[in-house]
């Protein structure tokens, strides 16, 4: 019986190609597209769950609140946290501690490397987490000072195929390491990244040579930035701890109820952090979880219009197949029979789009991991989970493209049918009409979420930073010796001689990148110590503010005629927090800043450190003319070839020991943007396939629409219609069918690309021409695709259409 069903679906697939062809093609571009997506979610969501107690590992967030408001938010809080977690808490198995360093300088066999990532990390780094350390002792490889571990890719490229075991390294000139252990390097779904480690005791040597007790890190709450992770015992329930640790704080003396200052701790899941976190201090850029979820809607819209197309073009071509059914009725064929018969036509079909989809993802991944910045490998095909998601796919496809026209058609009454003809089937054209409501509904929500993501990208490119970055050359930090200091004024004095610079600047951070100096009790001078707020510090020397272009808005710039020390410049934002209502007022004033006397000698107009992601936060520019640095150097426009090949040679004649490392500072800044820009090109990719597979369908109700009128175009025509008025007729219903898509796709629309733009502290207003805009495009769209088959109908001889029939 089974051979019988396939081989009447085959002769069925090969009689009707162009619906067939329709059918397959428009399946297998939702499939591929689905599964896709799919892949690219399921590695957005795969991050450290790798970790053999992923489930058990929790970070501990801080978050700092001055009289009673929240002013920061910490991935890394106070060192403090760890050991103090761990003897008050028996929930706690273990805890480990990363205080990230990047970017140094590191030396082995008199050669010199600059390293990206880097860490200092508690003894227990290897027990906490699951990272395979290769050669050493996961107990005593980080437990002694001046001791690291470097991963396999670092340990080739220092030494090659010598044993790295037991040899010396030299950080920043002047720390010396001996390594201890290699691990494998660390997985690309990891969001700790690290190319070597070194032991914490190491940076408590650094930070406490003398080991003064009040320099310890371990009771340093105060001291934020360091990320805390802790390992809870089996069982135990992560919500129930940290409700203990409000009372914790307040023994620690953490909570202060007269001021409203005090310090807060949160836990999150390990697996959570990638997408769910972006808070001060990093261990690096994360995903955005929400994105993610938009991606898995649009998948869902992807097939789901692919499994209606079938429906429709299986519903709308009953029509013509009435009468084989009636036939197969009145010579005895079971109800049951003929559902089994169309279930198979539906599960061929469905299996040769899956075939097609598959062949299609195999040859796309490469241009897709390219297209999305991913790093997706074939490995998936060895998955289970990969094979069961298709699998279930192919199931679901089959019975809800093939159920119902199976039930419907196998319900034709067959003496109806045989007298009457085609005209007795009346049956699913609201069910058609409805489904392509919601396809088009499907298209029209995907053009409004592209059209806004378009133009929120758009907006923040073209937004006024308030600072210049164009022609901006940025060079890493030169090593900080006993000669830096009279080496980088040199230097700047030498380049600003030469006529292809034009300035030249040192900075502790560079706009594009996070102030990692937060510093907190910072107050009015004379005012009490619960009055502190906290800032953003930047140390900057003299040309900092000019050769940004900042707008100073009142008082002045650093002037290095006064050799002024003691000087700090405020942002307007920063003012307001100090509780000026407007800048002049601050001028002159001195604050507190730990201890030293500052005075406020101008105040800038509020710049965009950071995307448009990020609001503007209270900054203080902190004069530091020995500052240890990035170098910005501002390019002529006439050559900045020429500007390059200049710092080249100069930074050879002054630093010819340190590395020459520079990058462009307007690539620097963009590079916050691709996430955005990358969820841009995707969500809009497959935005496009989607609206490609309505069309599919849409094309394919055209041309049985078609097919069954051809006796009425034939008369109208032989009675002087137009082609216009004929090409009118056919695609009016369509078109009103799109036109209620847009009505009901338009509000739910603005709802969740209004919420997806709440994650943008700049943002643009949701108007209503994006939703026009939309709703033209789906018109357009759909009047070009239905016009296609109506106009070849309408150009057909009218002779031969009567003749036809």
């Amino acid at each position: 019986m089974l051979r019988n069903y396939l081989k009447i679906a085959w002769r069925n697939i090969v009689t009707n190609k162009a619906y067939s062809a329709i059918n397959i093609g428009g399946l297998a571009v939702g499939l591929a597209a689905t599964l896709l997506i799919f892949q690219y979610v399921a590695f957005e969501r795969s991050y450290d769950r790798f970790h053999e107690h992923a489930d058990r590992i929790f970070r501990v967030k801080a978050d700092r609140y001055e009289k009673g408001a929240l002013s920061t938010e910490w991935a890394g809080g106070p060192f403090a946290v760890g050991s103090h977690l761990k003897a008050a808490f028996q929930e706690i198995e273990e805890y480990a501690q990363v205080y990230v360093r990047n970017n140094l300088l590191l030396e082995a066999h008199n050669r010199k490397y600059k390293i990206e990532q880097g860490a200092f990390v508690t003894p227990s780094f290897f027990t906490v987490f699951s990272y395979p350390l290769l050669t050493g002792s996961k107990q005593t490889a980080l437990t002694e000072p001046n001791t690291g571990v470097i991963s396999t890719s670092l340990a080739k490229r220092l030494f090659g195929t010598q044993n790295p075991m037991g040899q010396i390294i030299t950080i920043e000139r002047e720390l010396p390491i001996r390594i201890t252990g290699v691990y494998q390097d660390f997985p690309k779904s990891s969001h700790l990244k690290a190319d070597y480690l070194m032991s914490f005791s190491t940076f408590q040597r650094v930070v406490n040579p003398k080991n003064e007790p009040d320099k310890v890190l371990a009771n340093a709450w105060d001291w934020d930035g360091c990320l805390t992770y802790l390992l809870v015992k089996q069982g135990t329930d992560p919500e129930k701890l940290a409700a203990k640790f409000p009372a914790f704080l307040q023994s620690k003396e953490q909570v202060d109820p007269k001021t409203g200052n005090r310090l807060d701790l949160h836990l999150q899941s390990l697996p959570d952090i990638h997408l769910y976190s972006h808070f001060m201090f990093e261990a690096s850029p994360n995903g955005d979880g929400n994105s993610v979820y938009v991606l898995l809607c649009v998948a869902f819209f992807i097939i789901s219009i692919a499994w209606i197309n079938y429906i429709n073009l299986a519903t709308a071509r009953a029509i013509g197949r009435a009468k084989e059914v009636g036939v197969r009725k009145a010579v005895g064929s079971y109800r049951s029979q003929l559902i089994g018969q169309f279930l198979v036509e539906s599960a061929l079909l469905n299996f040769m789009a899956v075939v097609l989809a598959f062949i299609s993802i195999i040859l796309a991944l490469p241009l897709f991991n390219q297209f999305t910045d991913q790093q997706l490998t074939y490995s998936f095909v060895w998955s289970a989970r990969f094979w069961l998601g298709l699998g279930s796919m192919y199931a679901i496809g089959t019975l809800l493209s093939g159920a119902y026209p199976a039930f419907v058609l196998s319900n034709f009454n067959p003496v109806s049918v045989l007298k009457n003809g085609v005209s007795a089937f009346k049956e699913g054209v609201f069910l058609r009409k409805s489904l392509v409501v919601i396809q088009f509904s499907a298209s029209v929500f995907l053009l409004v979420g592209t059209i806004t993501v378009f133009r929120q990208l758009q907006f923040m490119r073209s937004q006024n930073l308030g600072i210049d970055i164009g022609q901006t050359l940025v060079l890493d930090r030169p090593i900080n010796d006993s000669t830096r200091v009279a080496k980088t004024k040199a230097f700047k004095t030498y380049l600003l001689q030469q006529s292809a610079i034009k300035s030249v600047a040192v900075s502790g951070s560079i706009p594009g990148e996070k102030v990692e100096f937060n510093a907190g009790g910072i107050r009015l001078a004379g005012t009490p110590q619960e009055t502190g707020k906290q800032y953003r510090v930047i140390g900057v020397d003299y040309d900092f503010v000019n050769a940004f272009g900042m707008k100073v808005i009142a008082g002045r710039n650093f002037d290095t005629k006064l050799g002024e020390k003691d000087a700090v410049v405020f942002n307007k934002t920063g003012i307001k927090q100090l509780g000026f209502t407007s800048p002049e007022k601050a001028l002159g004033q001195k604050i507190d800043f730990w201890g030293d006397i500052l005075t406020i000698v101008g105040v800038v107009d509020d710049f965009h450190q950071q995307s448009l992601r990020e609001a503007y936060e209270p900054l203080i520019l902190r004069l530091d003319p020995g500052v240890n640095g990035q170098l910005s150097i501002k390019l002529a426009d006439s050559n900045p070839t020429q500007g390059i090949a200049t710092v080249k040679k100069a930074w050879s004649q002054f630093f010819p020991t340190d590395p020459f490392v520079y990058s462009f500072l307007n690539e620097r800044y963009d590079k916050q943007y691709r996430a955005d820009e990358r969820f841009g090109q995707v969500f809009g990719f497959f935005t496009l396939m989607a609206i490609l597979v309505a069309c599919l369908g849409l094309l394919g109700l055209a041309t049985f629409t078609a097919q069954q009128r051809t006796k009425e175009i034939g008369v109208r025509k032989a009675l002087g219609a137009s082609v216009g008025s004929i090409v009118s007729l056919l695609s009016k219903d369509f078109l009103k069918l799109v036109l209620i898509a847009i009505l009901i796709a338009s509000p739910i629309a603005w709802y969740a690309m209004n919420e997806w733009l709440q994650g943008f502290a700049y943002k643009i207003d949701i108007e209503w021409w994006m939703f026009a805009l939309a709703g033209v495009l789906a018109v357009l769209i759909a009047f070009a695709t239905v016009s296609f088959q109506s106009i070849k109908a309408a150009l057909v001889n009218p002779v031969k259409s009567l003749r036809s029939e």
